[in-house]
């Protein structure tokens, strides 16, 4: 199993509720795959570096995950299929990547109480 974390943005023009639910199908597929979940972060709607597609600003999802590698593939194509996604991008993670990752939540945890 290894470790991936999965940003994707989402156009702005979604409500919360489209949003929610776009989000929930990606989660969806990542469990069918027999995938496990180890967190996933809301960042909102923030302003993006340069416009794509006419649009300056999109949802920010980030979810991390473990699972196999072919799982990717599957995940990139549902991305590409949905026109609710602008953008996407899947990083597998590395040892250290992974002790980063960790240290971050609990600091954002830590942050949060």
């Amino acid at each position: 199993m290894n470790n991936y974390e999965t940003v994707f943005i989402l156009t702005p023009v979604l409500s919360d509720a489209q949003v929610e639910e776009a989000v929930k199908k990606f989660e969806d597929l990542i469990k069918e795959k027999n995938c496990e979940i180890v967190t996933k972060e809301n960042w909102g709607l923030k302003k993006l570096a340069y416009p794509i597609q006419l649009k300056k600003n999109g949802f920010y999802t980030l979810i991390e995950f473990k699972g196999e590698g072919t799982v990717v593939a599957d995940l990139e194509l549902a991305f590409k299929r949905d026109e609710r996604v602008i953008r996407y991008l899947t990083t597998k993670l590395d040892k250290h990547a992974v002790e980063y990752a960790v240290t971050r939540r609990t600091k954002l945890k830590a942050s949060r109480a």
